[in-house]
């Protein structure tokens, strides 16, 4: 068998994956995407391992651990995506944001001054509630 049929087969498994990365919005689908590269590489592997009659069978323990890695990070991938779901009630990759996103000032609701400047609230102090009592009774 020559070696053009796997190489090409492994090409067109790899690009399909990176255009899965690269286009798709749900987390689920990107990762299904990573895990077709991954695929792609380990056809590669075993293709120039028959290829090249290796007796140690190098590229056949590589993709073992190529194996061993993707079932790794899907089954990791998979916690934090259903983690995120569970939180956000979406897995839709443009909707989630870093928590750690500096906040706009100018997005805040309670916003009360008119130049979008938020004043602090402080709670009332026992000599405000003093203050009150005696406006009360006069």
């Amino acid at each position: 068998m020559h070696l053009v049929y796997p190489a090409v087969l492994s090409a067109l498994l790899f690009c399909t994956g990176l255009y899965g990365v690269l286009a798709r919005r749900n987390a689920i689908l990107v990762l299904m995407s990573v895990e077709l590269m991954l695929n792609a590489v380990n056809l590669n592997l075993v293709a120039f391992d028959v290829w090249l009659r290796d007796a140690l069978h190098s590229g056949q323990a590589l993709t073992l651990f190529t194996i061993a890695i993707a079932a790794a990070e899907i089954g990791i991938g998979l916690a934090i995506v259903l983690a995120v779901h569970r939180n956000r009630g979406t897995a839709d990759i443009d909707k989630l944001r870093d928590s750690a996103e500096p906040h706009d000032p100018s997005d805040d609701p309670s916003d009360d001054r008119a130049d979008g400047i938020a004043t602090p609230h402080t709670p009332p102090g026992p000599e405000d509630k003093a203050d009150k009592k005696a406006e009360a009774t006069a």
